[in-house]
């Protein structure tokens, strides 16, 4: 009789694949957070409005992530990889290996200035482009890991081998949908948060800083929030659908920030509402992907995150074009700021018709720590409240 296969180590070769996948998002997501640096570069150069050259990098993100070519085809692995390997610290492990966007934001927005300073654009983006020849090592880092909850056989049918047939369950639909409404205002920021950092009066380096601080926020939050989740105090859909609003009223509150009035003003209040976006931002991050062995079964985890990609980028495909387009319109970045955080909090608002993403009125069940490994379930918390007459818990039932 053949041997049941392990569950997920949780550790081992496990941080390894956590440290590629590190790399692989601060070279792929954490570089295209940094390319709006160049943006005025390019309109200039090719004399094209601000909607024109904001097709660039929604073309780019787009087409590598719903054709799965360019960093989706280390990207969606990496991640999907990863999950695989944990279990009890899943999202603590997605989170960490997410904080590369923010680490590599905050390298890269004054390297990239330096660099356009020094060589111009075709000079900067050839050295970015030789920099991110090093997702090739973290590729050969994966190992594939066999679970219990694989298919015993490869799937058969168009439907199946493309993860297509996950749309069929109710709870993955629900989050699909959101989150393509989220990716129409989630990147806007990657391209437009250092130019309109400019339009408010900041100075090259002084726009750098601006993504630099939020670079810190996101990669700070992307850890809290995956140990938070780890807990099991509140159940994931619930965390995403709150750091998911907040991710847009960050975004609200980066659109209405006034003029600094000269180009050597440090933007405090830029800077304040960019570093409370990019919390917000990083605390949604790991639980995107977080929820998925939850929704999916961790053996459909790998089709689901590229699945994830490919909606995010149906969004992202149309965000910043518009962003630069009401730009054009309307002189500044305000009404797209507050165009794009509607779209996210509208995605936030639909994650509250996931299992366990509003409060009920029954007792709690026992946290499921583990995450559930099967899908359609999503971790019940217990929450141990003190009775005034000692230290005995007791199970919150309140709506």
């Amino acid at each position: 009789m053949t041997p049941k296969p392990p569950g997920p180590p949780d550790g081992g070769w496990g941080w390894v694949v956590a440290a590629a996948a590190f790399a692989v998002n601060g070279l792929s997501y954490g570089l295209l957070r940094s390319l709006g640096l160049a943006l005025p570069d390019l309109a200039e150069h090719f004399d094209r409005s601000t909607q024109d050259t904001a097709w660039v990098s929604a073309l780019a993100l787009a087409v590598q992530q719903a054709a799965s070519s360019g960093w989706a085809l280390v990207f969606a692995p990496a991640l999907g990889t990863l999950s695989r390997y944990f279990s009890r610290r899943r999202v603590l492990a997605v989170g960490l290996a997410l904080t590369g966007n923010g680490a590599s934001s905050l390298l890269l927005a004054p390297t990239l200035q330096l660099l356009l300073d020094t060589f111009g654009w075709r000079g900067a983006l050839l050295l970015l482009g030789a920099i991110t020849l090093h997702l090739a090592p973290c590729g050969a880092l994966l190992r594939p890991l066999v679970l219990p909850g694989d298919a015993p056989a490869p799937p058969r049918g168009p439907l199946a081998a493309l993860g297509l047939d996950l749309f069929a369950r109710r709870a993955f639909l629900v989050f699909a949908l959101g989150t393509a409404l989220v990716g129409g205002g989630y990147f806007v920021p990657y391209v437009h948060l250092a130019p309109h950092a400019l339009d408010r009066g900041l100075g090259g380096y002084g726009a750098a800083l601006v993504v630099a601080v939020a670079a810190v926020g996101d990669a700070g939050a992307r850890l809290i929030s995956g140990w938070l989740a780890d807990q099991g105090w509140v159940p994931l859909s619930r965390l995403l659908a709150v750091f998911g609003a907040l991710t847009g009223l960050g975004l609200l509150a980066v659109g209405l920030v006034p003029l600094v009035g000269s180009r050597e003003g440090c933007g405090g209040p830029l800077l304040a509402a960019a570093g409370a976006y990019g919390l917000s931002a990083g605390s949604y991050a790991p639980l995107v992907f977080g929820v998925l062995p939850g929704l999916v079964g961790v053996g459909g985890v790998v089709q689901a995150t590229g699945l994830v990609m490919m909606l995010m980028s149906l969004g992202g495909l149309l965000g910043p074009p518009l962003s630069g387009f009401l730009r054009d319109e309307t002189g500044d970045f305000t009404a797209s700021f507050l165009t794009c955080g509607s779209f996210i909090l509208s995605g936030s608002f639909i994650y509250m018709g996931l299992p366990g993403a509003l409060p009920s009125c029954r007792p709690a069940s026992q946290p499921a720590t583990p995450p559930p490994e099967r899908g359609e379930l999503l971790p019940a918390p217990q929450v141990a409240l003190l009775s005034p007459g000692g230290p005995q818990p007791t199970l919150d039932t309140a709506c």
